[in-house]
């Protein structure tokens, strides 16, 4: 008897595991100027302030949920919800990458609550269950764009981008008048 129940116990260890690891499988990864590089999970994203957005697609409305880009940034900064990121960040791009390389990018203020204040996020579900899977690990909603271009799916890559500024030539740097 005791080696039946030793059996059993290692087939339940063995079927948990694999549940296990999909939890601490990374999902996205948040790298480029940003003060923290994330290598976020499943789990991570479930802790984090939760939002949703509707979006049609195909003359299909869908309720998807998610996080906003902006909190995540949040994260990657090191900075509380509710505050602000760097000031000097405003010009910069955001780079989201999908797992086919196919890429979508927003403009820094674009994001932010306090300039334009696109609720742009990251999916994981969709009408209350998970994505499709051709949409899976996640996918990019921007619920303002009339077209859907900067919604990619299967998202496993968010990128910041610091501008550099401008640099004057000295043959350039003059203007003429008429």
């Amino acid at each position: 008897m005791r080696a039946g129940v030793i059996a059993v116990s290692f087939t339940l260890i063995g079927l948990l595991t694999p549940l296990q690891a999909a939890e601490d499988t990374v999902l996205l990864h948040v790298e480029g100027d940003v003060k923290t590089p994330l290598a976020l999970t499943a789990e991570d994203l479930a802790k984090m302030p939760r939002t949703t957005a509707s979006m049609v697609r195909d003359g299909e409305n869908a309720e998807y949920e998610g996080v906003l880009l902006y909190d995540i940034l949040l994260k990657a900064f090191d900075v509380p919800p509710g505050k602000g990121l760097p000031g000097d960040m405003r010009i910069s791009y955001v780079l989201v990458t999908a797992r086919d390389g196919f890429q979508a990018l927003f403009a820094l203020p674009e994001i932010l609550p306090a300039f334009a204040g696109a609720r742009v996020m990251i999916a994981d579900k969709r009408n209350g269950g998970p994505l499709l899977p051709y949409q899976r690990p996640l996918q990019m909603i921007a619920p303002q764009d009339k077209a859907q271009g900067r919604s990619p799916f299967s998202v496993i890559k968010v990128e910041l981008v610091r501008l550099q500024p401008a640099r004057q030539s000295s043959a350039g740097a003059s203007s003429t008048k008429p």
